[in-house]
């Protein structure tokens, strides 16, 4: 069972499918990473000039970013992703949205959240980046 699982997925079929699917399969393991807490992955993934705006709308950084999927002792269950959609901004851009619902354990308390997170990639010398993210609470 992937640790990632999309449900209700609706993908806005805007420019050429396989750049779509491109870009997806980025988001997918752009995903697993963030919940198997890699690390390199994630270093590799995120571009060094990211902008990272958190569920409280403080302006963060790739550090802050990763770390905050790093923490030690924090453990992420399967996500599931609902109303999933691509908005492609020509062949080497596209913003991937969806509304999430993430549990876990952090500083041995179990933990939900609900929000929906806007994550715009990049591809740059054939390798896609994650360039700008967004999360918003949903209450």
């Amino acid at each position: 069972m992937s640790i990632l699982t999309a449900s209700l997925a609706t993908v806005m079929l805007v420019s050429a499918p396989q750049a779509t699917q491109d870009v997806l399969a980025f988001a997918d393991a752009f995903d697993r990473a963030q919940l198997a807490q890699d690390v390199a992955a994630l270093d590799e993934m995120v571009a060094d000039t990211l902008v990272f705006i958190d569920s409280s709308g403080k302006r963060q950084d790739k550090k802050a970013f990763i770390a905050g999927w790093s923490a030690p002792g924090d453990r992420f269950d399967p996500v599931v992703l609902a109303d999933r959609v691509v908005v492609p901004l020509g062949p080497d851009a596209a913003v991937v949205s969806a509304e999430a619902t993430l549990s876990g354990t952090s500083g041995g308390k179990r933990f939900s959240s609900r929000f929906r997170f806007a994550d715009t990639f990049v591809r740059t010398g054939g390798k896609w980046r994650a360039t700008y993210i967004q999360v918003t609470p949903i209450r």
